[in-house]
């Protein structure tokens, strides 16, 4: 896994938009499509804006599916991810092949069953995430199962995850923060040829430490990423912030640095 540290998080979305689109586009032109997993959060702003903006990609030709969605709300409500995917990506690109996760559907679990076996029928090229508060990728909150090799399961989320949502005022208090959420598993996350985790900001940064420096561990979901082949984490001077002084020193020399398992 790489660590890779920018300036601000503008510098941090454009770099990791350039990795992105070199992906997608070489996937392209290997065998004519690219299959992608996309994020959506506050966090990925920045990175969203820049991809869609990218130049000679062919959006006709990619297939993009969803990373995690409440289970409950609405698509209009201003905290869906399916809100944000399709207006973050799906709208600017004009990508027509996407797999939404419908979280208010009558039986949640028929549309685990659906877009987990649409997913896990060829592989994704690519897969973007962020890192939550509580270190979780998707909605894998600790502790993580990292064994589960379903596609989408359904999780309880714990109380940090949900204050999460609520600092980043998607909801006016925890009381209407869902309490359920369809998740891409963390093995099928690792599926992925290639993992590109977008993580600004210092409210990441204990996390960032926790997931990068601690053992790998179910109460540092995140942390699984280590064990990649092919994953580069994207953080900030304040998500890096609180990295222990040698990995700090690694990483002030070259701007980035390699971390193992």
């Amino acid at each position: 896994m790489l660590l890779k540290v920018f300036d601000d998080r503008v510098a941090l979305g454009r770099a990791a938009a350039e990795q992105a689109a070199a992906a997608i586009r070489r996937a392209i032109a290997e065998r004519g499509s690219a299959r992608i997993v996309a994020a959506t959060a506050a966090s990925q702003l920045e990175f969203l804006d820049a991809l869609t903006k990218a130049p000679g990609i062919d959006w006709s030709r990619v297939e993009a599916f969803h990373l995690d969605e409440y289970i409950g709300l609405p698509v209009t409500h201003p905290g869906s991810f399916r809100k944000m995917l399709l207006e973050q990506l799906l709208q600017k690109t004009g990508i027509a092949n996407y797999h939404l996760l419908d979280g208010d559907a009558a039986d949640p679990l028929e549309v685990v069953r659906r877009v987990g076996k649409d997913l896990a029928s060829r592989p994704v090229d690519i897969a973007f995430l962020g890192i939550g508060e509580n270190g979780h990728i998707a909605f894998n909150d600790p502790p993580a199962d990292l064994q589960t090799e379903e596609a989408y399961i359904i999780v309880n989320l714990d109380e940090a995850c949900r204050q999460q949502q609520v600092g980043e005022a998607w909801f006016a208090d925890i009381s209407q923060v869902p309490k359920q959420a369809i998740s891409m598993s963390a093995r099928q996350i690792l599926k992925a040829k290639e993992i590109l985790a977008v993580v600004p900001d210092s409210r990441k940064a204990h996390a960032v430490k926790a997931c990068f420096e601690g053992p790998i561990s179910p109460m540092a979901p995140a942390s699984i990423l280590r064990t990649h082949p092919n994953a580069t984490v994207y953080l900030d001077k304040n998500s890096a912030s609180l990295l222990g002084l040698a990995l700090q020193n690694a990483l002030n020399d070259e701007s980035q640095v390699m971390v193992s398992s």
